[in-house]
């Protein structure tokens, strides 16, 4: 698994929980769903938390994710 792979993973979570949902759920969806790939991910293992928080950020530039001025405060959300 690399950090950009995570970048689909919180696509994923965020469909599966409705298009918005705090960042605790979406780890929480992740490591519910893809413990196993995480496990074996290597060093990603150890920062996945804080590389999903990258991902965020990238997806935001592209559009795919809400920016955070216009989301609460701890929440992600799509985008359309």
């Amino acid at each position: 698994m690399t950090k950009k792979e995570l970048e689909e993973l919180v696509m994923e979570a965020l469909r599966g929980l409705g298009g918005s949902a705090p960042i605790v759920d979406i780890s929480r969806s992740i490591w519910e769903h893809h413990e196993h790939d995480l496990r074996d991910s290597g060093d990603l293992f150890y920062l996945w938390q804080y590389d999903i928080r990258w991902a965020a950020h990238s997806l935001r530039k592209r559009g795919a994710l809400r920016p955070v001025a216009v989301t609460p405060k701890g929440y992600w959300e799509l985008s359309g």
